[in-house]
């Protein structure tokens, strides 16, 4: 019996073979696509062919500008009213931070002036933004609309705005100071035609190579991968219309034939964002337009893909734009409606995390909310912070008191920090779903290896395997290109025929992210739980700080007052709450960078600081003319009657702890005793808001007292402590009640410190400049290099806090160089203030993390102690505290060179 078990015929095995084989070397195969795009052999390769026509002529394109003076910023319509001259490519403009505005009449679509600029229909309507240049965030190009291309003729405006993305650093460090004569030269105006499917051909190659070099292993995938593109190389001869079809037929063997679709369960979640500091290496209103710019870009590249997504915070910007760019605002309105563009984060700017207030907090997320429901309908459900220099741990309980229960961060991937989605559990045991994407960054390129990152990178897959991808260029703004759109196409099409890539999908918003999310780990129940603050550093520049702290507590003592004003007198009094909302806006607005922005970036948060203080006092006034009518405030400047008594004298206590002060009021006519060195202030003793009239110059042996043996041996004491200066060091801090002294090694300095190196400083020409009986003071002189501190110490009278007060004015001509002031005590962890609470850290070194938090942002105090005992700095705007082993020390200035070249420098 016969059997037949090859009824399908095969081609035959042959029995001689002559030829090498088809052995290959993979890495020369994988190397040679480096030769296919650009390069040594551009002028024969792909990017030969991705235009078929050009045109520059003066014929087909004709240019206009004006350039505006200095560094003003004019609006559409003022720059239209200009008269414009005559320009051609290869024209420079600048400088820096000035904006020109070209005019284009003709066709046109390629536009390179080497910086940031932005696109304008002939009506002022923003278009899409323009980023010259050759690096990745390069967007040269405006594709002119059919109707025009049917005319034959196109006329739009361009603002050429004279910065890069991330400034115009001098020296192309990215944090250097700005080059402020910085100009930029029009590389490019060109008309051109693209050949579309050359150009789908270049981003069918560039997927194929980050196949090649982002999948790890020798996989079936990236093998295929190899083969193809170089399939695709040999197939590319003449590089006509019939070659690129046939090498795009070849790269379907990967990619299908562009038919993707998305799971609900995939494991990366691709949305589009722009972050865009509110300020940083460039001032306000250069970010007011690269917002324009950048979401002008992203509602056009909406029309193109009907996939994208796109996710963008911070309610300041979206005012300005209502504001500045209100067409515009009405597209963005409208694609938020359609739920392709979402507001998310709930604030109002991306604020620092450490440094405002608690009552800050909760305005910029009340601000926030309440623009975002006034002008899109609906509250935000995901709090947004990623590029914070650390989180306080009472955010958890103010982001769901906002109405949110989601948030999203990725600085501190900066950190080794050990989970990736997680329950982040504030101070008070409120709990927020927080996710910081493995792909370790908020500004994603959309590329393989980002996607790959997702899921390889991810710290707990054992509770969620889901990432999100967070791409689109930032920090400067832009957002994702149409190549980051393309590239995630192929990767999705790459998914039906290939698992050696996670599932992505697209068309989801960062709420159902974190929705699924929530779905996924039971509500977050199989989820670790992180407990209190989010750590990562601090560097508080201490100008802006007292601007910052400052304005706070005058909005706090102003809505005080206000509120009480329109309680007792309703009728003749309304709360202002527009004008304080308004004070609050600016105050929130600076409250983005704690110290390492350019310094434009302080001398506008200065002007607006002085506004707030300006209106903030204004408002103060007019409430407490309502509560104490015919009163008159009382400061340094003011000139009182000579017959005016203590008891008019009448002091408003805006805190909730009673209050007995030692204070200053101009009473030319005080005893001696109570007057300052110059005569011009006296001292008196404020109760609970009455002076006490019974002061004298004598007030017993315990009274405030400075005492001096004519040298180098000073002493300032009171009832409770005592302070000793000697050779110019302070040698001594005793409790007097206990007996008790608090310097272990019997001296403190005031030093310049920064971790393992510092330089004592001593005290020079010290002198009593008040004896007492309320105020007893010392003062000295401090000297380091070219700068000179002048220290008055001073302390009061018996029934006052036991405390030392150091005032110091500084002239700062230091670089690099940090200044503090250490006190001593023993004990394993110190106290920091923080909103709505405290946090301990450690005062050793235990551990690499221990060691790692070498500075601490602390508020208004800084605590050592032990059981039943303790020495704590008390800090009126100072927020960079640290304490090693037993010292304990308060950073006074900074030095920095970068990115503000003037950092703290000056008289302060």
């Amino acid at each position: 019996m016969s059997c037949n078990h090859h009824a399908k015929a095969v081609e035959s095995y042959p029995e001689l073979n002559y030829a090498p084989g088809a052995k290959w070397v993979k890495s020369l195969s994988q190397n040679r696509l480096d030769t296919f795009v650009g390069g040594h052999f551009a002028d024969v390769n792909l990017s030969s062919v991705l235009f078929t026509h050009r045109l520059d002529n003066a014929e087909h394109v004709q240019l206009e500008v004006w350039s505006a003076p200095g560094l003003t910023k004019p609006t559409f319509e003022e720059a239209m009213k200009q008269k414009f001259k005559p320009a051609k490519k290869g024209d420079s403009f600048g400088p820096s931070f000035s904006v020109n505005i070209p005019g284009y009449w003709e066709q046109y679509e390629r536009f390179d002036p080497g910086c940031e600029a932005m696109i304008y229909d002939i009506e002022g309507t923003p278009l899409q933004g323009i980023t010259g240049g050759f690096g990745g965030d390069r967007r040269v190009e405006y594709i002119i609309p059919m109707d025009a291309r049917t005319k034959g003729t196109h006329e739009f405006i361009i603002e050429s705005s004279c910065n890069g993305m991330f400034g115009v650093p001098w020296n192309g460090d990215t944090i250097a100071p700005p080059d402020m004569n910085r100009y930029f030269s029009l590389a490019s105006a060109d008309l051109v035609v693209p050949n579309q499917e050359a150009w789908h051909l270049l981003w069918d190659f560039q997927t194929l190579r980050e196949i090649a070099d982002s999948v790890s292993g020798n996989t079936s995938l990236q093998n295929k991968a190899i083969v193809v593109a170089n399939e695709i190389m040999n197939a590319f001869k003449s590089g006509d219309a019939s070659d690129i079809h046939r090498c795009r037929k070849l790269a379907e063997q990967v990619f299908g034939e562009d038919v993707y679709k998305d799971y609900k369960q995939a494991q990366i979640w691709g949305i589009g964002h722009c972050h865009i500091d509110t300020a940083w290496l460039w001032p306000y209103r250069v970010t007011q337009q690269k917002v324009a710019r950048s979401w002008a870009t992203q509602v056009d590249l909406m029309e193109r893909y009907p996939e994208h997504r796109f996710a963008c915070s911070q309610a300041q910007q979206y005012k300005w734009l209502k504001e500045l760019y209100p067409p515009l605002f009405d597209r963005v309105k409208e694609k938020v409606l359609a739920g392709k563009f979402q507001p998310i984060g709930g604030s109002w700017i991306e604020n620092d995390g450490n440094m405002p207030s608690g009552e800050a907090l909760v305005r910029q997320l009340v601000l926030g909310q309440k623009f975002f429901k006034e002008n899109f309908g609906a509250r935000c459900d995901t709090a947004w912070l990623p590029d914070s220099f650390g989180l306080t741990g009472s955010y958890p309980q103010l982001i769901r008191g906002a109405g949110m229960k989601y948030f999203f961060t990725q600085k501190l991937s900066c950190n080794v920090f050990p989970h990736s989605t997680f329950n982040w559990v504030g101070i008070d045991g409120s709990q927020v779903l927080c996710h910081m994407t493995p792909v370790d960054t908020y500004t994603a390129q959309a590329t393989v290896g980002d996607v790959q990152k997702g899921i390889n990178n991810h710290k707990n897959l054992e509770s969620s395997d889901t990432s999100l991808l967070i791409f689109g260029n930032g920090d400067g703004g832009g957002g994702p290109l149409p190549k980051m759109l393309e590239n995630l196409r192929r990767i999705r099409a790459t998914n039906n025929h290939s698992r050696d890539l996670p599932p992505i999908n697209m068309g989801h918003s960062i709420d159902e992210f974190f929705d699924h999310l929530m779905d996924t780990t039971s509500a977050g129940k199989k989820l670790p739980n992180w407990f209190v603050i989010l750590l990562l550093f601090v560097t508080y520049i201490p100008l802006a700080n007292e601007g910052n702290r400052y304005s706070e507590i005058l909005l706090r003592d102003v809505e005080h007052v206000a509120t009480l004003a329109s309680i007792v007198k309703p009728s003749e009094y309304t709360y202002p709450k527009a004008k304080i909302d308004e004070c609050w806006e600016k105050v929130l607005l600076n409250q983005l960078l704690p110290g390492s922005a350019i310094g434009m970036v302080y001398d506008d948060a200065e002007k607006l600081y002085a506004e707030v203080a300006k209106d903030g006092k204004a408002l103060m006034e007019k409430a407490l003319q309502v509560l104490f009518q015919n009163s008159i405030p009382l400061t340094p400047e003011t000139k009182l009657q000579a017959n005016t008594s203590l008891n008019q004298i009448i002091g408003y206590n805006t805190t909730f702890f009673n209050r007995r002060e030692i204070i200053r009021v101009p009473l030319a006519g005080a005893s001696a005793g109570l007057k300052s060195a110059n005569g011009s202030i006296g001292y008196a003793i404020m109760d609970n808001g009455i002076l006490d009239a019974s002061i004298s110059n004598h007030l017993g042996e315990l009274h405030a007292s400075a005492y001096t043996n004519g040298s180098d041996h000073f002493v300032l004491r009171n009832s409770s402590v005592q302070l000793t200066i000697s050779k110019g060091r302070i040698t001594s801090l005793v409790d007097v009640q206990l007996g008790r002294e608090l310097i272990a090694d019997g001296q403190t300095d005031v030093e310049i410190h920064h971790l393992e190196t510092r330089t004592p400083l001593e005290f020079t020409n010290v002198a009593v400049v008040a004896h007492g009986p309320l105020r007893a003071s010392v003062q000295a002189q401090v000297k380091y290099g070219k700068s000179i501190i002048n220290v008055l110490v001073s302390t009061v009278k018996p029934g006052s806090r036991s405390m030392f007060r150091f005032d110091a004015d500084v002239s700062w001509r230091e670089r690099h160089k940090i200044p503090q002031l250490p006190l001593s005590i023993h004990n394993d962890n110190a106290i920091y203030e923080t909103q709505f609470g405290y946090v301990q850290r450690p005062t050793h070194k235990n551990t690499t993390w221990d060691t790692a938090k070498f500075e601490v942002c602390g508020h208004k105090y800084a605590d050592l102690s032990e059981y039943g005992y303790g020495v704590a700095i008390l800090s009126e705007s100072k927020y960079g505290y640290s304490c090693r082993g037993n010292v304990l020390r308060i950073s006074l200035l900074r030095a920095a060179t970068a990115p503000d070249a003037e950092q703290d420098q000056g008289l302060l």
